[in-house]
Formats: C-alpha cells, structure tokens, sequence
C-alpha cells in the first residue's frame, strides 16, 4: 500500500512540474515583462509548497516500501524523488532568490530572460519526478 501510495504522488509531482514546464510557463512568457515577473512570482509562491510536500511525502512512503518489502527499486525511487530538494535548493534556489528581489516596476529583457532560464531549470525537476514514478511503477511490477 504505501509503495502505490508513494507512485501515486510521485505521478501528481510529475504531472504538476510537467504542467508548469508546457502549459504554465509558455502562457506566462506571452505576457509584457512586469506582468509576466508578478505572475511567476506569485505562481512561484503557491507552488513551491505544494511540490516540496508531495517530493517528501512520497519519498517517506518509498522508504517505507522498501522497509516493507525490501525491494531496491522503491529505495531508488525514493532518492529520485527526494532528489528534487537539494536540486531546488542548490540550483533553482539562486533563480528564484534573484527573481523574488525584483520589484516588477523594474522588470525587463533580463528579468524575462531569467525566467526563461527558470524554466530549463525546472525541467530538472520535472525529470527526476518522472524518472521517480517510472522507478515506483517498476517497483509494482
């Protein structure tokens, strides 16, 4: 139970960094400098703790199923799960930092540019959660 509860979440973390990646982000990028700043900011905001708790969450039930059925392959799922913290915090985290001290009255080419560059950023994300559910799916098996 707890290894299908875990690919389940992996899936919704999956899904919800693959939206941002090809519907979100090329929506906002259509948008002029300043509105396109204030919405990444407060989409940022909404988000962030959303796929923070579903990586956690779904990585303690993979360790879990490894506890329980001490197959390797939740264990690897787990960590690719998991993995989306210290990527956000030692990769993405400089972006959002810099992107965050924007005042949008200020937002220019650059600070499309940076979120342009977010954007490749977060598809790091979007890998490791898909890798994670393929590992958990594999797992099932």
């Amino acid at each position: 139970m707890a290894g299908q509860l875990a690919l389940i979440i992996a899936a919704a973390f999956a899904g919800a960094a693959i939206f941002v990646n090809v519907a979100e982000q090329q929506a906002r990028l259509a948008l002029d400098n300043a509105p396109l700043l204030v919405e990444w900011q407060r989409s940022y905001d909404r988000a962030a703790p959303m796929q923070g708790g579903l990586a956690a969450v779904s990585a303690l039930l993979g360790f879990i199923a490894i506890w329980q059925t001490g197959d390797w392959r939740w264990l690897a799922g787990a960590l690719l799960i998991l993995a989306n913290w210290p990527y956000t915090l030692l990769v993405i985290k400089p972006a959002n930092d810099r992107l965050h001290a924007i005042m949008p009255a200020q937002a220019d080419a650059g600070t499309r540019q940076m979120i342009i560059s977010w954007g490749h950023l977060h598809a790091g994300r979007s890998t490791l959660g898909v890798a994670a559910t393929l590992c958990f799916l594999w797992a099932l098996r």
